[in-house]
């Protein structure tokens, strides 16, 4: 009992710390996941038992270029296809090889493409319009959220066939369902709510949200399981890491944007 209550109190505080930096002003929400960006990259260098300094110093010169100043949209759409092909890379040795081979240069190439430059991504989707656009970012958070509760009350409840039991055993193809169908209905109410963009547009986003929002999870419970851990850290009390809350949503995001900016280039 006093565990669940200790995790509800500090997910809310996760959760209203997310949502209020949101909605105060770009430059406080890059520069708060520019720090969530640094406690990750910290977790993710104890998962690959890697030390390198210089990775800070990459994430500072990457965010300060992409964030920050938005210098260049074809670097930005090369910086996008190099992580989506490291993303999915990495989803093909999560289905493939038993271990992920993480020799020394795979560790920094893992850490600035599959990490730092996901959280970049993350950052530019609610400006990928010109402007800053809270509410799609807000309602993005909200999608994946609504697909983590409800795989796992699903998968909890229904759940019989398991989806990758040798990486996570508790999770089920019914919990995956059951996540993707309830975002599913949870964009229509974004859609209804906010009036922004269509709903096939987010329907589009809820299932990108919930098949890459599960595979980042799965590839994260891969490291973890390689490194012998349970938990990414010990930021969040009962939640275990910082990681362990954003892994869905980080490795998500290249897909979400690249998503996003295909529909406004062809509108």
């Amino acid at each position: 009992m006093r565990e669940a209550i200790i995790r509800t109190i500090s997910g809310l505080l996760y959760v209203s710390i997310l949502v209020a930096s949101i909605l105060s002003s770009e430059f406080i929400f890059i520069s708060l996941f520019y720090l969530l960006g640094l406690v990750c990259l910290i977790e993710m260098q104890k998962l690959l038992h890697l030390k390198s300094y210089a990775l800070y110093a990459v994430q500072a010169l990457l965010f300060y270029l992409f964030s920050y100043l938005k210098f260049n949209q074809d670097a930005t759409i090369l910086l996008l296809f190099i992580t989506i092909f490291v993303n999915l890379f990495l989803v093909k040795d999560l289905l493939v090889v038993r271990k992920i081979p993480v020799f020394e240069k795979k560790k920094y190439i893992i850490i600035i493409f599959y990490l730092i430059s996901s959280v970049i991504f993350l950052t530019l989707i609610p400006t990928i319009e010109g402007v800053f656009i809270p509410k799609l970012v807000v309602g993005i958070f909200i999608l994946i959220w609504t697909n983590d509760t409800f795989a796992y009350i699903v998968g909890k409840n229904f759940g019989s066939k398991k989806l990758f039991e040798r990486i996570s055993p508790n999770k089920t193809v019914e919990g995956f369902l059951g996540g993707v169908v309830f975002s599913g209905i949870a964009s229509f109410f974004i859609f209804y709510y906010t009036q922004f963009l269509t709903f096939p547009i987010w329907l589009g986003l809820a299932i990108i949200l919930s098949v890459f929002g599960t595979l980042g999870d799965l590839i994260q419970s891969k490291f973890k399981r390689q490194a012998g851990v349970k938990d990414s850290g010990k930021l969040m009390p009962g939640h275990g890491g910082l990681f362990d809350r954003l892994d869905s949503i980080i490795f998500s995001s290249p897909f979400v944007y690249a998503y996003l900016y295909i529909l406004d280039y062809v509108s």
